[in-house]
């Protein structure tokens, strides 16, 4: 790595030099005598700035090299990390994993993903970055623009910091059955956090943007004036009476509740049980004509990929297909021990063997708009942030602290904070609506959500 006039320019691993280093590894598991192996390997660069009060506070850099190795012998696995390449090290990694496989527990699930589900090249072209590495002059430019914006809206008086970051990574994996593939992206986040205040105290709020692509993101200036315009509106909040009321989840907050729905129906949870979803593939449990996607292929996509943590070639689909519960998230072991196929919902980390999950997870937006949901609605919640979110897995119980603004006769009427909100997941999933506004911040996305009537508890 070097650097040239206040930008790093970083030596990217190249697929050969990735690739003799997996095929290394390999060949060593053949010789340890390992059944099946496979191995992955990860390049990962990172940098970012924080600002506050016009004065640069951290600018920080990280580049990393992470290998992940795993063997079988039989039914009995075991997963090793490092980050030394060398030769020498590469042989004692591979000589410690073998010998922790040999003494690990059978499990009749474990194996390789099915040789004939694996994705096959060339894979699908997901532009899933720019790739576009920036100098630190220009974080600190974009970190204090945003601060600026968001501190000339009137009503802010200080600032909890603001900050630009820049990520990305290239992962490359290979398996003993003749899988070999590359993929990774890149990442720009912009984000500030404010404080405003009038005479009956104080209040922060925050606003953010995270795109693969730079030119995709909202502008650093257009950041910081919703963060301070949102953080003004929640000033002089009152408490309300506990009670019984319709709620409505702000888009910025109802990704929360497909991330439980992920959750649950992540095929760990459904093989030991432990999921308030276990018994019900099949079933309605949204409203008819809901639908929740989960697509890898989403060009630009913050979850995007051309194959999963095992190789497999995945497909998009309907996690509910008119409001109907079609199945869970699943790798080749959690597949075999339902007695099902994987789905191509495999992840990978360098330490540990397969987990799995979802890739873009977004629910679809309905046809009303946010105004029209509060004047369905007519008196209630509006959630607009949350925190301390507690879920009961196996039954799906929910609470969580919040804040937002009570809304009358369909319009908000004033802000509301230290409250809680209680209900049950299944109750709230039935009585969906959904709005209009659906915006892709992440991997997991829904628009603006009414979920019925909730316990709130307040004075």
């Amino acid at each position: 790595m070097r650097r040239a006039g206040g930008r790093f320019i970083s030596r990217p691993m190249k697929q050969n030099q990735a690739e003799t280093i997996l095929a290394a590894v390999l060949d060593g598991a053949r010789r340890a005598g390992a059944d099946a192996a496979d191995a992955v390997l990860y390049h990962a660069v990172s940098s970012g700035v924080s600002f506050r009060l016009g004065k640069l506070e951290d600018v920080e850099r990280s580049e990393g090299l992470d290998l992940g190795v795993r063997l079988l012998f039989g039914q009995r696995q075991a997963s090793v990390a490092t980050t030394d390449m060398s030769k020498d090290s590469l042989a004692a990694l591979v000589e410690r994993c073998a010998a922790m496989a040999k003494a690990a527990p059978e499990d009749p699930y474990v194996g390789l993903a099915p040789a004939d589900r694996l994705a096959k090249a060339p894979f699908p072209d997901l532009d899933l970055g720019d790739y576009a590495e920036p100098s630190t002059d220009a974080l600190k430019d974009r970190a204090r623009a945003c601060e600026e914006a968001a501190m000339n809206v009137k009503g802010v008086v200080n600032s909890s910091g603001a900050g630009a970051s820049y990520s990305e990574g290239r992962k490359w994996f290979a398996t003993s059955h003749g899988f070999v593939g590359e993929s990774g992206g890149s990442n720009h986040s912009i984000s500030v956090s404010v404080i405003a205040e009038d005479a009956n105290g104080m209040e922060t709020d925050y606003d953010y943007d995270s795109k693969t692509h730079l030119a995709d993101c909202r502008t650093p200036e257009a950041i910081g004036k919703r963060a301070g315009e949102r953080t003004v509106s929640r000033l002089s909040p009152r408490r309300v009476k506990s009670q019984t009321a319709p709620v409505i989840f702000d888009n910025r907050l109802s990704n929360s509740l497909i991330g439980h729905l992920s959750g649950a129906v992540n095929g760990a949870a459904i093989a030991r049980g432990v999921s308030f979803l276990k018994s019900k593939r099949g079933e309605r449990i949204f409203p008819a004509g809901m639908t929740v996607v989960d697509d890898p292929f989403i060009k630009r996509g913050h979850g995007s990929r051309p194959f999963d943590g095992e190789g497999v070639a995945a497909q998009a689909f309907n996690l509910i297909d008119d409001g109907v519960l079609t199945g869970w998230f699943l790798n080749s072991a959690q597949a075999r021990q339902l007695k099902l196929e994987t789905n191509g919902r495999a992840t990978r980390g360098a330490s540990g063997g397969p987990g799995s999950g979802p890739t873009n997870l977004y629910l679809k937006a309905g046809t009303k708009t946010p105004a029209e949901l509060l004047k369905d609605a007519g008196t209630g919640l509006l959630l607009t942030d949350m925190f301390g979110a507690q879920v009961n897995s196996n039954t799906g119980d929910y609470s969580v602290g919040c804040s937002g603004f009570w809304f009358e006769n369909g319009a908000r009427a004033y802000p509301v904070s230290e409250i809680t909100i209680a209900g049950n997941l299944l109750d709230m999933y039935q009585n969906l609506v959904a709005a209009d506004d659906l915006e892709f911040r992440g991997s997991t996305n829904a628009p603006s959500l009414y979920v019925g009537a909730m316990t709130i508890a307040g004075d």
